[in-house]
């Protein structure tokens, strides 16, 4: 199914979507808390586009290969999704390839590891999400060894596809098995909210006001 991401992020955001899939039992979809916007105020919505890497101890005969293969694979719409499987010895992101993702058509990245030339890539305005920063280069520390598989990112299994929705508050995965079901019902959600706050400003009691809207 394909999605206005653009449309939704007017609209829906991490803590409402994450209520939906609690609904539906689907209550461990929120990635670690350590994975943070680089800039307070980004926040994105796509299509995973999966990325697996890992330390390596030596320079590869043809370092970056890989990553730079997946980063011309993406599409608009995607959302770089990486795990670095626990890496702590470089860091894997950074400027030039947020320019050319950004050019590709991708929405931002979300890095379980580290980035570098974080400045940068907030003048850019890529919305990235990480662990932390590291000035190290990540040839022959870190390598991809594939993508466009599944993988555990911040704790949560994410598959090609996935729908990413990502802010200040965390990062939320929402399996694209369900993902029509979900903005369905986070979208009727979101209104409903918006109704509630409007009767808690006139003055309505909070006790009231979830008595009538069943909404918290």
């Amino acid at each position: 199914m394909k999605y206005d991401f653009g449309q939704l992020e007017q609209k829906v955001y991490t803590a409402v979507t994450a209520d939906i899939l609690d609904d539906l039992g689907l209550r461990a979809q929120v990635m670690e808390h350590h994975i943070r916007p680089i800039d307070p105020s980004f926040s994105v919505i796509g299509r995973a586009f999966t990325i697996l890497a890992t330390d390596v101890y030596e320079i590869p005969e043809h370092p970056y290969k890989k990553e730079l293969e997946a980063v011309d694979a993406l599409n608009e719409g995607d959302i770089v999704v990486a795990t670095t499987n626990g890496s702590t010895s470089s860091g894997f992101w950074g400027e030039l390839l947020s320019t050319a993702a950004m050019v590709k058509g991708s929405r931002g990245a979300i890095i379980d590891g580290f980035t570098r030339d974080s400045r940068k890539i907030i003048e850019m305005g890529f919305p990235t999400f990480t662990r932390g920063f590291h000035p190290h280069d990540s040839k022959g520390r870190t390598d991809v060894i594939n993508y466009q598989v599944p993988i555990e990112c911040g704790g949560v299994k994410v598959f090609p596809g996935d729908i990413i929705v990502a802010d200040h508050d965390g990062i939320v995965v929402v399996p694209q098995t369900c993902a029509a079901q979900v903005f369905e019902r986070v979208l009727k959600k979101v209104d409903g909210e918006n109704a509630m706050r409007k009767a808690l400003q006139q003055g309505m009691g909070i006790v009231e006001a979830y008595k009538k809207y069943n909404i918290l």
